[in-house]
């Protein structure tokens, strides 16, 4: 019993260590918001990393689960007769939760795991102590620009998602013979159920789960170790670790949204 209250109690412990460490390279990096001007091509250059490689992928992704919602939906509600409601329900959908949950794992898996691992391997091989020989900033030069980068681009893939995914709904609730809905009652009912306040909620989302995915994937980066093996489980560590706190975030900004 002893042994198992001692085992509950480091991990425990180890827990909150992390959460501190985490908070405390979080602050610093908002810290060094005040440098982005003069990191902008190290900014865009992340930008374009996270965004144009990311855009094919998400866009594909998104416009099957739009279709999916459409069929799974409107099939149900054609069998009530009120199949003219898929409309406000996928916009709805998209905009509220799949858009910014989806797009934000699919980063995370994509974008997230490629930070820690750079910033992983720089830790393994010793280039972030010379960072540290010439006053360089590791949090300055690494951390702050993808982070920045994250929180923007990752809004801008999710909108793109979101209008991918709600044309794709309504492809399939015209096309399908079950549902037979056109695309133009479909579009009225999607515009009368959202309002700019729901976009915006959704966007917000889409912003938080960003800077968890910068975030988690540098925290993950500066604590590598252990050479090769290390950068390969550090990788793992931060995509398990993003998608956990990103479906933890959308529980409380939902709740704390409604």
């Amino acid at each position: 019993m002893i042994r198992f209250i001692t085992f509950i109690g480091s991990k425990l412990l180890n827990v909150a260590q992390g959460l501190g460490e985490m908070l405390a390279l979080f602050c610093e990096t908002v810290y060094y918001f005040k440098e982005a001007p003069r990191n902008l091509p190290s900014i865009f250059r992340q930008m374009n990393l996270i965004g144009v490689g990311t855009l094919p992928i998400a866009m594909l992704v998104a416009l099957f689960v739009g279709m999916v919602l459409s069929v799974q939906t409107g099939t149900q509600l054609a069998l009530y007769g009120t199949q003219e409601a898929i409309g406000a329900i996928v916009g709805m959908s998209m905009v509220k939760e799949l858009g910014p949950v989806m797009t934000s794992l699919l980063v995370a898996g994509r974008v997230g795991s490629a930070m820690a691992a750079e910033v992983g391997a720089m830790q393994v091989y010793e280039e972030i102590d010379a960072l540290k020989t010439l006053e360089i900033s590791p949090v300055r030069y690494l951390a702050m620009p993808r982070l920045i980068a994250c929180l923007f681009t990752v809004p801008a893939l999710v909108s793109f998602a979101i209008v991918v995914g709600i044309i794709g709904g309504g492809v399939v609730a015209e096309v399908n013979p079950k549902i037979n809905v056109p695309f133009t009652v479909y579009y009225d009912n999607m515009i009368r159920a959202l309002t700019y306040k729901e976009i915006f909620k959704g966007l917000l989302k889409a912003m938080v789960f960003g800077g968890i995915i910068a975030h988690v994937g540098c925290y993950v980066g500066f604590k590598t170790t252990g050479g090769a093996r290390g950068i390969g489980e550090s990788t793992t560590r931060s995509v398990v670790l993003s998608f956990l706190l990103i479906m933890v975030a959308n529980y409380f900004l939902t709740r704390f949204m409604i």
